[in-house]
């Protein structure tokens, strides 16, 4: 993919889509087609679309969470070799109450590794864990 062909804060805002579609899509459909590879091949997706992605800082990174209808992404905690990050806001409170289907967060944690590691130049294994008392999910991001 060519530099003008790169997804930026900027040509995504003109997208335009629901957020039960891509739910359904995501985690009826996928994990249906994929099987039990479907996590894995969803956190490898997200890496994938980080690679076409172009931003250059995190407040870019937080703007594209919420184009992309992934929630509200914020740093809670940084230390020498790990980051932390707290994924929240009504899209994600939804999805942890909902019965339908099992929900991951794999695509967003695919795509924080590899953009923390285009910006940093390190690379970055990220890991999620549900908190559903408190609505969010809390993403760390380790330098491997």
């Amino acid at each position: 993919m060519n530099a003008a062909n790169k997804l930026t804060t900027e040509n995504i805002s003109s997208l335009v889509g629901t957020g039960a579609g891509f739910d359904i899509l995501r985690y009826y459909t996928l994990p249906d087609f994929l099987g039990k590879d479907a996590p894995y091949l969803l956190y490898l997706m997200g890496k994938n679309i980080a690679r076409q992605t172009e931003l250059h800082q995190l407040e870019d990174l937080y703007e594209f969470f919420q184009y992309m209808g992934w929630g509200d992404l914020s740093l809670i905690k940084e230390k020498k070799s790990e980051m932390i990050f707290h994924l929240s806001g009504h899209l994600i409170e939804k999805r942890l109450q909902q019965s339908l289907y099992q929900v991951d967060f794999k695509l967003e944690s695919g795509f924080l590794a590899e953009t923390l590691g285009q910006t940093t130049g390190d690379t970055y294994e990220c890991f999620e864990e549900a908190n559903k008392k408190e609505h969010y999910i809390e993403l760390k991001a380790i330098k491997a």
